[in-house]
C-alpha cells in the first residue's frame, strides 16, 4: 500500500501541516536535554539538602515569572515576528544552560546558583513561549488547534521518557556536567527547526495596540469570557493541588520509597510514557466524548488517579500508577490550553496562551513549594493525597454549580472585535 494511504491516527493530522513537524521535532530534542538536565538537578538538590522544601523551591522558581511576565511575553509574541522572537529565546536559554555546564564542570555548581539559574530560565521561558505556543497554532487550520495542542504535549513528554533514561546513563558515567552540556546542545535543534520553517504571512497594514492596551486587552476579554474564566480557574487549582507531583518525583522516590536517581528517571519515564500514550489518542476521545465532557472526566479522575500514586507501596506499583496519571494529566491539560487559544481570534491567542501560562506557573509555583514545606513537618503522603482530595471536592462542586459547562457542547469562538483605533 502507497505510505499516503496509510491509515491516520486522528491525533497525527498536524503533521500533515507545512512545517508543523519540522518544529514539533526541534522541540522534542531540546525537551530531551531540558529533562535530562531537570533530573540531574532535581537529584543534585535532594541529595545535597535532604529536603523536600528545596527541591520544591528549586522547582518552583522556573514557573514563578510567570506569574508576573506571562501576559507581558504574550502581548510582545503578538507584536513581533514569531519566528524570530522564539529562536531569541532558545539563544538565551542555551546561553543559560551553557553557565550551568561550566560551573559543573569546574565543580562550583551549588544549590543557590541552581536556584538563581532557574529563576532566570523561567524568566525568558515565559516571555518567549507563548510566540512558539502561537507559532504552532498559526501552522495548522483552526479545526486542528487541539490535536496541535495536543501533540505539542506529547513531544514534550516524549522528552520526559527519553531524557531521564539518557540522564540515568549520563548521571552514572560522567555525573551531571555532562547531562547539562547535552541540554545546551540541545537547543540548537530549535532554532534549526525556526530557520526552516516558513509561517504564515501576517497582515503588514494591521494596526499594533500599545503593548500595556494590549495586556489589557487580553484579560478583558478572558474575564469577560465565561469559559475561559472558568478554564483559568481549573487550570490554577489542578496545577496547584495535584501536578506537584512532578516537582516531587525524587522526594517520593528516595525518601518515601527508599531509592535513589534510577528510581527518579523511571519514575518521569512512566509519566512520559502515559502523556505520549494518551496524546495518540486524544483525538478519538475527544470525538467520542466531546471537548467539554472529556475535560470534566478527566478533572474527576485526576484526582482519582494522584491519590492511588501516592499510596504506591512500591517502586513498580508507583511506576504503574504514574503512567496513567501522566496520561490523564496530558488529556486534562492539553484541552485547558486548547480551549483558552480556540475561542478567540488567532490575533488574542498567544495572549491567552500566555494566561494560561501565568494561572499554569503561578499554581504550580505555589503549591510545589507548599506541598514540599509541609512534607517536611508532615507525612509526605498524607499531605499530597489530602491536596488531591481536595482538588475533587472543587471538581465536583462546579459540577453541581454549573451542570451546564460540562455538557457536551461545541466550544464556540468568542466575539472578539478587531483592534481599531476606535475601539480605545
Amino acid at each position: 500500500m502507497p505510505a499516503h494511504r496509510l491509515p491516520r491516527l486522528t491525533s497525527l493530522r498536524p503533521f500533515d501541516s507545512p512545517g508543523y513537524f519540522a518544529v514539533w521535532l526541534g522541540a522534542l530534542i531540546s525537551n530531551i536535554g531540558t529533562w535530562m538536565e531537570t533530573v540531574a538537578m532535581g537529584v543534585y538538590v535532594t541529595q545535597t539538602t535532604g529536603r523536600a522544601e528545596w527541591t520544591g523551591a528549586v522547582a518552583a522558581l522556573s514557573f514563578l515569572p510567570a506569574v508576573i511576565l506571562a501576559p507581558v511575553g504574550g502581548a510582545l509574541a503578538d507584536r513581533f515576528d514569531r519566528r524570530a522572537y522564539a529562536g531569541l529565546g532558545a539563544i538565551l536559554q542555551a546561553a543559560l544552560a551553557a553557565v550551568l555546564t561550566v560551573l559543573a564542570f569546574r565543580g562550583q555548581l551549588s544549590v543557590p546558583v541552581i536556584g538563581v539559574i532557574s529563576f532566570l530560565n523561567g524568566c525568558v521561558s515565559t516571555l518567549t513561549y507563548p510566540a512558539f505556543s502561537a507559532l504552532l497554532a498559526e501552522l495548522v487550520p483552526p479545526e486542528d488547534l487541539h490535536l496541535s495542542t495536543s501533540l505539542n504535549s506529547a513531544q514534550f513528554n516524549l522528552g520526559r521518557i527519553l531524557g531521564p533514561t539518557l540522564a540515568a546513563v549520563v548521571l552514572q558515567a560522567g555525573g551531571p556536567a555532562w547531562a547539562l552540556l547535552a541540554n545546551t546542545l540541545s537547543f540548537f535543534a530549535v532554532l534549526v527547526a525556526l530557520w526552516r520553517v516558513v509561517p504564515p504571512a501576517r497582515d503588514a497594514n494591521a494596526k499594533r495596540e500599545p503593548l500595556w492596551d494590549g495586556i489589557r486587552r487580553g484579560i478583558t476579554v478572558a474575564r469577560d469570557d465565561e469559559d475561559i474564566s472558568l478554564v483559568l480557574a481549573a487550570t490554577f487549582f489542578v496545577a496547584a493541588l495535584v501536578a506537584p507531583f512532578i516537582g516531587l518525583v525524587p522526594v517520593f522516590a528516595i525518601r518515601e520509597l527508599g531509592q535513589g536517581a534510577a528510581a527518579t528517571s523511571l519514575l518521569v519515564t512512566c509519566q512520559g510514557a502515559g502523556a505520549v500514550t494518551a496524546a495518540l489518542g486524544v483525538g478519538t476521545l475527544a470525538e467520542l466524548f466531546g471537548q467539554r465532557k472529556l475535560r470534566g472526566y478527566s478533572a474527576a479522575t485526576i484526582a482519582v488517579l494522584a491519590g492511588v500514586y501516592w499510596l504506591a507501596p512500591t517502586l513498580q506499583v508507583a511506576a504503574v500508577c504514574i503512567f496513567f496519571l501522566g496520561a490523564n494529566y496530558l488529556v486534562l491539560m492539553s484541552s485547558l490550553s486548547a480551549s483558552c487559544q480556540g475561542r478567540v481570534p488567532r490575533e488574542l491567542q498567544a495572549r491567552m496562551g500566555s494566561l494560561y501560562s501565568m494561572v499554569l506557573g503561578a499554581g504550580y509555583a505555589l503549591g510545589v513549594w507548599f506541598l514540599g514545606a509541609l512534607a517536611d513537618r508532615m507525612n509526605l503522603r498524607f499531605v499530597t493525597i489530602g491536596a488531591a482530595a481536595i482538588f475533587l471536592a472543587l471538581v465536583l462542586t462546579t459540577r453541581l454549580l454549573k451542570p451546564a459547562r460540562f455538557e457536551n457542547e461545541p466550544l464556540a469562538q468568542a466575539e472578539v472585535q478587531p483592534f481599531s483605533d476606535s475601539a480605545h
